[in-house]
């Protein structure tokens, strides 16, 4: 009783005391931020030009559009330099092409509370429609390096038969002008060319591997569309282009490229999206019983032909073993880097090159909606990625994963050189700002990641940004030109631009 007396005693004498204090408190003054004015250390930004692929002229959510073109990295550093920046505006924010009233590129995607769906809109923008008045953004969606100097890559002529590419038809000077002949007409003050390379890789990763790698041939018109570029191809080009670009003494921004094999195109699907019971596997293991019999006895014959070893053998059946399990099962895969054991004994006819992927294979996105779909409608069991296996184009395999990573790998020691010996041109790391948001990327208050729909930084088709992360690029490309250059970008007021200002998805209500 006697502590409780004297904490009541206690309260009593704060609550008489409370009486004689004064509650007003004295307001709080707002911290002011010092203006900081911006300074280009004497940098030209006049005549501004852009030339890359399709991150350049902001391509998004698999189409080009009106909204995303204004949110293009190009047009917010143009807003950053205060300088005029015209661009090949599309009609509308449907996306596509026409070719004569023929649509020969979709609308764009959005998401429809699941995944990415196409818009059920019609293509309004017509690629014989000419593009008027000069222009300051000639990123070419799809555009390998070599094009980029190539005549007649805008030959209205040549789209149709796919000698041309449409974006430039609309955009192009003349049958027989090139990227950096018209980059060059506007006379640049200041520069960026960026994913130059990007694309001389992608097309091949999006196959499956399906092309080939052309490291030797130096004739890129002997190429097919999903080949991968030669290094000394790729250097030849960047080279003539940095040079040509900085003749007049324009400064500019380069840079390299990614790892594209990070991308949400490539790290989306599981290896493993195949759920099965125990009774279902048990089902399916007795359906390849036969084949996985019939690749101990071929192996075994080629042991005994002193073909190859036993290790070696041991380890081709292993990796071709077809097995599944109640739970989450790996897809059954072509892969034409195992031994063709019908190339070795015509006896061996129907063992195709079959084997289970595994967590180092990468299937590509659109893989997510054939996986399961049937070979042949009127045979249930022909489920592809079970039993039919997946064919090369659904997958990339570590071999030809390490075939896009050695020519990467070239490109970049290529466009490093040529940075570090021209004093007129900074390099942005973006190989290494896609690594970085791999794991989470900060951008203000927001954190990114390379996660397809949620991750803020790639659009829906798992490959080209979205607008915010257009921004972040943009953002990086201005303290490249701080690093190099001297200028303040990174502390001026407004000198950067803010996350919240850029969506990452588009309304399908926007049109």
């Amino acid at each position: 009783m006697k502590n409780y007396k004297y904490i009541g005693l206690f309260l009593l004498s704060l609550s008489i005391a409370s009486c004689d204090v004064n509650n007003d408190l004295d307001e709080i003054p707002e911290v002011a931020v010092p203006e900081v004015a911006l300074n280009t250390n004497g940098l030209d930004f006049s005549s501004y030009v852009s030339i890359g692929a399709s991150f350049t002229a902001g391509f998004t959510d698999n189409a080009l559009f009106k909204a995303a073109q204004e949110n293009s990295f190009p047009n917010i550093l143009a807003s950053k330099f205060n300088t005029t920046f015209n661009q090949p505006l599309m009609n509308d924010n449907i996306g596509g092409l026409l070719l004569g009233g023929n649509v020969i590129q979709g609308p764009r995607l959005f998401f429809n509370g699941s995944g990415p769906q196409p818009l059920n809109a019609m293509p309004t923008t017509e690629v014989t429609t000419s593009v008027a008045g000069a222009l300051n953004n000639y990123g070419i969606p799809g555009a390998k390096s070599f094009h980029l100097v190539a005549q007649g890559y805008g030959n209205l002529q040549g789209v149709a038969l796919g000698l041309a590419n449409p974006y430039f038809a609309r955009m192009s000077s003349g049958a027989n002008a090139t990227v950096l002949g018209d980059a060059m007409a506007q006379n640049p003050t200041f520069f960026t060319l960026s994913e130059v390379g990007g694309n001389d890789v992608l097309g091949y990763a999006l196959s499956g591997g399906t092309g080939v790698d052309q490291t030797g041939n130096l004739d890129p018109t002997t190429y097919g569309g999903s080949d991968i570029t030669d290094p000394n191809v790729f250097a030849n080009v960047l080279n003539t282009m940095v040079t040509t670009l900085t003749s007049g003494g324009a400064k500019g921004v380069v840079g390299n490229v990614p790892y594209i094999t990070n991308l949400a195109h490539f790290t989306t699907v599981p290896y493993n999206p195949v759920p099965m019971d125990a009774s279902l596997a048990a089902t399916v293991n007795g359906a390849y019983a036969p084949y996985n019999a019939g690749i101990v006895q071929a192996f075994g014959a080629l042991v005994q032909m002193q073909v190859m070893t036993q290790a070696q053998a041991d380890a081709e059946i292993a990796k071709r073993t077809i097995n599944f399990s109640a739970g989450q099962n790996a897809v059954v895969i072509i892969d034409e880097n195992l031994t063709d054991l019908e190339a070795l004994n015509p006896a061996f006819a129907g063992l195709s090159q079959m084997r289970q992927a595994t967590a180092d294979d990468l299937l590509v996105l659109p893989s997510s909606t054939f996986i399961g779909t049937l070979a042949d409608p009127s045979n249930p069991l022909s489920i592809n990625g079970v039993a039919v296996p997946l064919a090369d184009r659904w997958v990339l395999t570590p071999e030809e994963q390490t075939a896009i990573k050695n020519a990467t790998d070239a490109y970049n020691t290529t466009i490093a050189g040529i940075v570090n010996a021209n004093s007129n041109v900074a390099l942005v790391d973006l190989k290494g700002i896609l690594e970085q948001a791999s794991m989470g990327i900060a951008f203000d208050n927001y954190t990114m990641n390379t996660s397809l729909v949620t991750g803020g930084l790639i659009s829906l088709d798992g490959v080209h940004l979205t607008a915010r992360g257009y921004a972040l690029m943009a953002n990086y490309i201005l303290a490249a030109i701080d690093a190099e250059f001297g200028s303040n970008f990174t502390q001026a007021t407004d000198g950067l631009a803010k996350a919240g200002d850029y969506p990452t998805n588009y309304s399908p209500m926007l049109r």
